[in-house]
């Protein structure tokens, strides 16, 4: 099939667009600029998810029959604010739907996220497709992301025949991984809050490719949350990675964090604690419908630690 790809360039892009071509796809790889290595066999295109018309032409131009749309801002630069944020991850999302629908295109795969769910302290365990999703607010990629599943749920009354496969993505780990959460783990100590499990979910990142790419062609659509199966605590993360846990009570971070903030010190603020303490678990039992199987989570962990050894 001819697929396009958003945010063609980034974490998951340029792993994606590979893994299309390998599977005999006609490719068209679009991005706000030019990779530094283009995939040989797929057409890449500049395109920025933020200006509607070039979104239009592009989609218009190609007529792809399928849209995998990732782009997104996870882990946002110095440079970001909650403005730009938005109009990636919000605005973006809303000009590749238009253009879907006047398009003719016949089916979008989305990389949405656990976060979707929001941090929050009574969130069921585990989460399941069904349970509603609630963001935060404070989080600009939690509330984001709620919003983009908001629209896809209008979209889906509205134009019934473009086919939605929405992945709700939990942490990814991997060899060139460089996330908010990798980046917790890579001091001498890991942090823990005081009476908080703060379990984590984990996803094996070749995992994730092949979950995108299987649901490109697979039959069955609707949303699928993407987790290895079970959950890890943090000291059984610190054990894993060599490293010493370091407790804080929760007030004493949170005052830490305003004051940090502040000063200019950090970019993270006091509602970072909510983000440590309250971790949605999902219940990835449904990615059987997309014929796909991931590792658990205990042996992300297992090979995530093998990489920070070797490094």
């Amino acid at each position: 099939m001819k697929v396009l790809v958003t945010g063609s360039s980034g974490f998951l892009g340029s792993s994606v667009v590979p893994g299309l071509v390998d599977g005999g796809h006609e490719v068209v790889a679009t991005d706000v600029r030019e990779p530094a290595s283009p995939t040989p066999g797929a057409v890449h295109v500049r395109m920025d998810v933020r200006e509607r018309h070039t979104v239009d032409r592009v989609v218009g131009e190609h007529r792809p029959e399928v849209v995998v749309h990732l782009a997104s801002i996870v882990t946002p630069g110095r440079d970001s604010d909650r403005a730009l944020e938005r109009a990636v991850d919000v605005d973006g999302s809303r000009h590749v739907l238009d253009a879907c629908r006047a398009h003719g295109v016949r089916r979008i795969v989305v990389s949405s996220s656990g976060a979707a769910y929001g941090y929050h302290a009574d969130n069921p365990v585990p989460l399941t497709e069904e349970d509603p999703l609630r963001g935060n607010v404070e989080f600009a990629y939690a509330d984001h992301k709620r919003q983009v599943e908001e629209m896809l749920a209008a979209e889906r009354v509205r134009t019934p025949e473009l086919e939605q496969v929405v992945l709700r993505i939990e942490t990814i780990l991997g060899e060139r991984v460089d996330n908010q959460i990798t980046r917790l783990w890579a001091g001498r100590f890991i942090l823990r809050l005081a009476g908080a499990e703060s379990p984590f979910v984990l996803v094996w990142d070749e995992d994730v490719v092949r979950t995108v790419v299987a649901a490109v062609t697979s039959p069955a659509t609707g949303a699928f949350n993407v987790a290895g199966e079970g959950t890890v605590t943090v000291p059984q993360i610190a054990r894993a990675l060599g490293k010493r846990t370091l407790v804080v009570p929760e007030p004493l971070l949170r005052g830490a964090l305003a004051a940090g903030k502040r000063l200019g010190l950090t970019a993270y603020g006091p509602e970072q604690t909510v983000f440590l303490a309250h971790r949605p678990v999902l219940d990835a039992s449904r990615l059987r419908e997309l014929g796909v199987e991931v590792a658990p989570t205990a042996e992300v962990l297992r090979r995530y630690a093998e990489v920070v050894r070797g490094r």
